[in-house]
């Protein structure tokens, strides 16, 4: 299914996609050493922003929850894709163990964490779920909008304390789909012998957006350099702010300097390709995800002028954790809709195999409004079957399986940026 998809189909879009197109081998050839020298998160999903005038990554996400929309012609693909993925850390894997949100008991995430369960086990993994929640004190059902069960198990230390499991289940590996927002609890700490998968420093009580971008800056200079093209055309500007207190004002002139030489930096870039766009920034915390705690900016003196409900909505994000260091990540506009409503692309990848996504659809957003937020939608993108394999013969811009591609290289740009930020920012590196 290809849904219908209106886009910008002039201008330099089509020259990157073209480049692209026709560096195909080189740039598949370029990822493949890249994997001999570094190793790709375990999965990983990418929102993308589509102006026209370029494609960037706007968010990566480690611990990515939205399995269940990607389209079911993918499952097999992710099916091979979570094979290549399990047999790195354990070949002969028999016992998987899940630990999924404690918080999020919506309809929609279980039906995600099914998705995982689905694939894994078709990978011929026995899974189960468990959870360090105190509420989960014996084993918890929870129903699925489809009327099946889900079973959650209290977390367990065994062989005197070395290896995490459930009672009677010893996994190889631990698979976590929680983002740690709210810190590293002490039974995930100090595990012998299995593989935790992210690790724990991907998770949001550790991992900082900045080195992600920092980590992104280098890979995509490379690959510009490679297919000769403006490394702007793919990567956001960013700078980062520190020691801000939201609800005192503190920090807010450092805040206002370093939006107004974002905006002068992203004006010159506008008037090189002759933009008529106004640029805006995007601010939202360096840690922390789920779409709160985000304000777009398009003058310093916004910053200033916050009225008590935006500090507020600044000052707090997921898990009650207080934002006191921010990113500044230039606003790309989303030039994508579907029937009049705004879209932006999230690719979503296994190992380092890209294994399917969706467009977020938000009715009532604007094109420089942030999407992942309450009322989105979700319309699967089509990666499938002929729409996995480019048409290199194609116009630009008239062939959906050619945008895809594009789509998913730049992800793939966004993993690798990740898999560089992990080994930079692990603790114990000769663990890693």
């Amino acid at each position: 299914m290809v849904p219908h998809l209106v886009t910008a189909l002039t201008g330099p879009l089509l020259d990157l996609e073209k480049k692209i197109l026709a560096a195909t081998p080189a740039i598949e050839r370029w990822f493949r050493m890249e994997w001999q020298e570094h190793t790709p998160p375990f999965y990983c999903s990418v929102d993308l922003r589509n102006a026209g005038y370029k494609l960037a990554p706007v968010d990566t996400n480690l611990f990515p929850g939205g399995f269940h929309n990607l389209a079911t012609e993918m499952l097999p693909l992710s099916v091979q894709a979570a094979m290549a993925a399990i047999d790195k850390y354990c070949p002969d894997a028999r016992n998987l163990l899940i630990v999924p949100e404690l918080h999020n008991t919506t309809p929609q995430y279980l039906q995600n964490v099914a998705r995982l369960m689905q694939i894994f086990r078709q990978t011929g993994l026995h899974v189960r779920f468990g959870s360090w929640s105190p509420e989960i004190t014996q084993p918890t059902p929870l129903a699925l909008p489809d009327g099946n069960m889900l079973v959650i198990e209290p977390l367990v230390r065994l062989n005197n304390g070395r290896r995490l499991g459930l009672k009677d289940f010893d996994p190889c590996t631990i698979l976590l789909n929680n983002d740690l927002s709210d810190g590293i609890p002490d039974i995930l700490q100090n595990i012998h012998e299995q593989s935790l998968l992210p690790p724990l420093h991907a998770g949001w009580a550790l991992r900082r957006k900045s080195n992600h971008y920092t980590a992104y800056d280098e890979v995509v200079k490379k690959f510009g350099k490679m297919i000769d093209v403006d490394p702007w055309m793919l990567n956001p500007f960013h700078a980062k702010c520190s020691d801000i207190n939201f609800q005192e004002g503190e920090g807010e002139d450092a805040l206002a300097a370093s939006v107004d030489v974002l905006l002068a930096k992203i004006r010159k870039k506008y008037k090189e390709y002759g933009i008529k766009e106004k640029p805006f920034v995007i601010v939202k915390p360096d840690a922390g995800t789920y779409g709160t705690g985000i304000m777009t900016v398009r003058d310093a003196s916004e910053v200033r002028d916050l009225s008590r409900k935006q500090r507020d909505r600044m000052s707090i994000v997921k898990d009650g954790k207080v934002v006191t260091d921010v990113i500044i990540q230039e606003g790309v506009p989303t030039f994508e809709s579907i029937k009049e409503a705004v879209a932006e692309p999230v690719v979503y990848m296994i190992d380092r195999y890209v294994v399917g996504g969706f467009y977020r659809v938000h009715a009532e957003k604007g094109v420089d409004q942030n999407l992942n937020a309450p009322g989105s939608q979700y319309v699967p993108l089509a990666f499938a079957q002929q729409h996995a394999v480019p048409d290199l013969k194609a116009k630009p811009g008239t062939a959906a399986p050619n945008r895809f591609y594009v789509y998913g290289v730049v992800a793939r740009l966004a993993l690798l940026a990740a898999s560089l930020e992990m080994e930079r920012t692990d603790p114990n590196p000769e663990v890693y």
